[in-house]
Formats: structure tokens, C-alpha cells, sequence
């Protein structure tokens, strides 16, 4: 079994620590870029979405409307040990929005409601919760009372309510990163170990995987939102 700890400051080290393991482990999952590990570029996209959740976790700041807020789904036996854990971001002007932003759950405990067990505190908290999934996990998340509202690039955008708030969210902003010396430096790594037409290549394949997503996406929100005649 597991118990849920609602945080608003950032997490000890050790639970840190797991958190952002998580975020790396499990890329393919939860990334808006859901590159697969035989990409080139798989390496620096994991580098970037761990250094995003760290400086969402480095923001929490311990107020009521805290730009970054923390359910962990923790080991009831060995409470040292995350399980699971869900990142929102409350909306500044709308006490009732957030966004999910990532939730992952150890494969080793999957199946076991903690990913809804998590989503429902969220829910609870904040009742007007939006997120944006891969066209695969919509009905996963329409199962836990979301719905479809539109598509968003690769990704389709769902919503507990008919329509989104109008609460703005604090979203890191990622082209620091990317402009980084260590986003450089990963990359010179990368082209050295790869050669710099296999990262061509490896860009290519990038962008073809995301039209394909971006399709999908489209085709399911048509299906949702179109109405049927009887």
C-alpha cells in the first residue's frame, strides 16, 4: 500500500533525488517529446526534461498558491521510498485551476491506483485540472472523468471541465536550457559519438515522429468532438 504526501516546498534530497530518477527513467512516458532510446538525440531531451522538473521543484516556495506544487506516492512500509508522484502547477488567478504537468509511477507498482489515487487528490485540490497527453493515453485519462477539449501539437489537451480556465500558469521557460553550456556540450558529445549525419538524421526522425503524434492527436479530437447522427 502506499500513502500520499501533498507538498508545496521542495522535497528532501533522498525523495528528490527519486523524483528526478524517475523523470529520466521513465522519458519515453511522460515527455511532451517522447523520443524512443535508439534516437541520438534521446540523451539530451532526457537532460532537459530533468533539469525542467528540478527547477519546478527549486521554485516551490512553501505559500498556498506556491508555483509548483508535489503529490508523492509514498512506500507505506518503507516511507524513504517514492512510488509515484504527480507535478501541478496551480493557477495564480483561479483558486480552483492547475496543470498537470508530469506523474509517473514505478513500472514495479503500476496497476495498483496509485496514478489515480493521485489525480484524485489533485482533483481534489484544485478541481479544474487540465493536461495534455499522446492521443495513446486519452482513454486512459477519459476513465478518470477528464475530457477532450483540442489538439496541441503532438499532444491532445484534456480538461475535468468543458472548457479551460482562464487562470494563468507559471511554465518554466525552456530556451535557457537548450542554449545551455551543458544542452552544448551534450550535443558535442552526441555528434562526436554519432557523427553529425546521424544527428541530422536523428532530427528528421524527431520531427516525423511528432507530425505522426500531431495526427493522431487531430484524428482522436475529430472523433471526440465530432457529433454523431442517429
Amino acid at each position: 500500500m502506499f500513502t500520499l504526501t501533498h507538498l508545496t516546498t521542495p522535497p528532501p534530497e533522498s525523495l528528490k533525488s527519486q523524483v528526478l530518477q524517475m523523470v529520466v527513467d521513465y522519458f519515453s512516458d511522460i515527455s511532451p517529446v517522447p523520443l524512443t532510446p535508439s534516437n541520438p538525440l534521446y540523451q539530451l531531451y532526457q537532460y532537459v526534461i530533468g533539469y525542467e522538473v528540478h527547477l519546478y521543484l527549486q521554485a516551490m516556495n512553501g505559500a498556498e498558491d506556491s508555483p509548483t506544487q508535489l503529490m508523492l506516492a509514498l512506500d507505506d512500509q518503507d516511507p524513504s521510498q517514492v512510488l509515484g508522484f504527480a507535478l501541478y502547477l496551480p493557477s495564480q488567478d483561479d483558486s480552483e485551476a492547475c496543470t498537470l504537468a508530469y506523474m509517473a509511477v514505478q513500472a514495479s507498482h503500476r496497476r495498483r491506483g496509485i496514478a489515480r489515487a493521485m489525480l484524485q487528490q489533485v482533483v481534489a485540490e484544485r478541481p479544474h485540472v487540465e493536461l495534455a497527453c499522446v492521443a495513446g493515453k486519452v482513454p486512459y485519462f477519459e476513465a478518470m472523468g477528464f475530457q477532450v477539449l483540442a489538439a496541441k501539437g503532438p499532444q491532445v489537451l484534456m480538461n475535468t471541465r468543458a472548457q479551460r480556465s482562464d487562470g494563468m500558469v507559471a511554465v518554466q521557460d525552456l530556451a535557457p536550457v537548450f542554449q545551455s553550456i551543458e544542452v552544448r556540450q551534450i550535443h558535442a558529445y552526441l555528434v562526436k559519438q554519432h557523427g553529425q549525419k546521424a544527428m541530422g538524421e536523428a532530427e528528421k526522425k524527431r520531427d516525423r515522429h511528432l507530425d505522426q503524434l500531431a495526427y493522431q492527436a487531430e484524428q482522436l479530437v475529430r472523433e471526440r468532438l465530432t457529433p454523431t447522427l442517429h
